[in-house]
């Protein structure tokens, strides 16, 4: 069955970026010029995505208003001859079908997922974590989705992490099918010592799920933080039917981090067709004084 579903969970706090996110949600947090957000989406759509849930939370309204019409916008820019900049505005409200839910309780990424059920049905469907923005040529999601066309089971996109970091991300048993394509057997989040490590790959930012997995949700209890942990409910498909491990091509910023950024800033930046090569030569005056 094709996947044209995504789910995007965009209902975190966004701790990590205080005093940046008191009022504003991180899933807006802009890099260059357009929110962490509308990065995400475009890949959906340019993975083939047509439908897009996206989960937020009270103080998030401002998601919402960003994919709509702004009429009042769009008339002062025709009035003032910016066409270009009025028909960029105009496309990001039809970029794709976009719905919204509100995870009423902040029970855990397992939890979000399971509030999108009856938006999901039967369908199989792509999950793009609202923290990952991931830019490369071919879209990451797209990658999963073929994976998930070719073996027939929820895919997750994985990478590779430093050893001391492992206890941070979710460790994964992995073996090898072809190139970068893994068969994925089990799992564990967040490893408490070296004997719990299955493998230094983790699941980052991205994964295709059967709808089977609302049933396995139901049933899971609160793990790591007390909160219902997505990575338990793929743990129980992974050690029943299976799953398939990606390592995705592309970059993976991690927006819920200052650090993540200020690199998906200048990267990106750099990739910009009218500011980059002025940015370019910024950074290189910046450079001689370092």
């Amino acid at each position: 069955m094709k996947v044209t579903k995504a789910v995007i969970p965009a209902a975190g706090l966004g701790t990590r970026v205080l005093p940046a996110t008191k009022s504003m949600p991180k899933e807006m947090l802009t890099i260059v010029d357009k929110p962490a957000i509308q990065y995400i989406v475009e890949e959906a759509v340019n993975s083939g995505i047509t439908d897009i849930l996206i989960i937020t939370n009270r103080g998030k309204g401002v998601i919402e208003d960003h994919f709509d019409r702004s009429p009042e916008l769009e008339e002062r820019l025709l009035a003032s001859g910016k066409k270009d900049v009025y028909e960029e505005v105009v496309s990001i409200s039809k970029l794709a079908n976009i719905f919204f839910i509100r995870q009423k309780e902040t029970k855990g990424l397992g939890h979000a997922v399971n509030c999108a059920r009856s938006f999901i049905g039967n369908d199989p469907f792509a999950v793009l974590y609202g923290d990952d923005v991931i830019i490369g040529e071919d879209p990451a999601c797209a990658q999963l989705i073929r994976a998930y066309e070719k073996y027939g089971k929820a895919v997750v996109g994985i990478k590779a992490v430093p050893e001391d970091a492992i206890s941070k991300y979710s460790s994964l048993k992995v073996d090898k099918l072809e190139d970068n394509i893994y068969s994925c057997t089990d799992m564990v989040e967040k490893p408490k010592t070296k004997e719990e490590v299955l493998s230094l790959y983790s699941i980052l930012g991205r994964c295709v799920l059967t709808p089977d997995i609302f049933d396995i949700l139901d049933n899971t209890k609160p793990g790591a933080g007390g909160e219902i942990q997505l990575t338990d409910a793929m743990k129980t498909l992974a050690r029943t039917v299976g799953m398939t491990g990606v390592d995705f091509t592309g970059k993976r910023y991690d927006m819920g981090d200052k650090l993540g950024i200020l690199q998906a800033t200048v990267e990106i930046a750099l990739q910009n067709p009218v500011l980059g090569n002025s940015f370019r030569e910024y950074l290189k005056d910046i450079a001689k004084t370092l």
